[in-house]
């Protein structure tokens, strides 16, 4: 009994070891250079080359782990998990500054900005859509009389009335609809523009152009998220399953609760980097 419980702790930390070291900080992301240790790890997780720069872009990107196809991430178990997020998270400032990943970076932040205000029709475009809609109206209405059945001769007349009435109004220089529209047409588009001006203020804000800003608010975001981590809470097992004895914890976001698993070490660590990398931010 108690060697399965053994096998289970050991299994479960195999799993949340290797978990934390890809997260590193708040950007959930993995990072390895040319050197003959990262070439190892690679093989140990079953990755190719352009399969982890991938995965590094896209967690660096998202703010989200990709671990999606890491065929061996459950049998990496490493002893000084504080060194190795050290090491990880070098390679991962190194690579926040390469080429790859501000090509990257320019492309999502161009998907992502709003595309540019259209100009609302001017008052004698809307007059002139309106007449020719009503012209085409009145045309389909006097073809619709042509071929109309004797017995449904009367409603295609009333129908061709209420074209031509329709017509003479949208031609009307005096039109309601048309005047009260000129009248709030500059309005209009100072209104528009504004919303344009604040969606892209926005977008300036949530996608700067220094890519390293952003990967400062993802810094920022780790931060947060383990700055009241209980590494000494209690667990209990139930059908082979850990839960917190506190319940409230069992509410706790996925990055707190994977900064309870990797420990102390790895998340202090994690913070002291992030901190110092933020300080040269600017």
């Amino acid at each position: 009994m108690k060697k399965n419980l053994l096998r289970r702790m050991v299994f479960t930390l195999r799993i949340c070891i290797a978990a934390f070291i890809l997260v590193i900080l708040s950007l959930f992301l993995f990072s390895f250079t040319v050197e003959q240790r990262a070439e190892d790890f690679l093989k140990q997780l079953g990755l190719s080359r352009d399969e982890a720069d991938a995965k590094i872009t896209n967690s660096l990107l998202s703010g989200s782990l990709d671990y999606y196809n890491i065929r061996n991430l459950k049998n990496i178990l490493v002893q000084n998990r504080a060194e190795v997020v050290k090491d990880l998270a070098m390679h991962a400032k190194q690579y926040a500054g390469s080429d790859i990943f501000k090509k990257a970076y320019a492309a999502m932040r161009e998907n992502y900005k709003p595309a540019p205000q259209q100009k609302p029709e001017t008052p004698e475009e809307m007059r002139a859509s309106q007449i020719k809609m009503a012209k085409e109206y009145l045309q389909s209405s006097e073809d619709g009389l042509k071929k109309a059945a004797p017995e449904m001769k009367k409603i295609f007349e009333e129908m061709l009335e209420a074209a031509k009435k329709n017509l003479k109004d949208a031609q009307d220089p005096n039109n309601k609809t048309i005047k009260t529209y000129s009248q709030n047409y500059e309005s209009l588009k100072q209104m528009m523009q504004q919303s344009y001006d604040n969606s892209i203020k926005e977008w300036e804000k949530r996608y700067p152009a220094n890519h390293l800003l952003y990967v400062k608010e993802k810094l920022q975001a780790y931060l947060d998220a383990t700055t009241d981590v209980d590494f000494n809470a209690q667990l209990f097992d139930k059908n082979g399953k850990k839960y917190f004895v506190n319940k409230d914890y069992e509410y706790k976001g996925s990055r707190w609760k994977l900064a309870f698993r990797a420990g102390r070490d790895a998340v202090e660590a994690g913070r002291a980097f992030a901190k110092q990398w933020m300080e040269e931010i600017k």
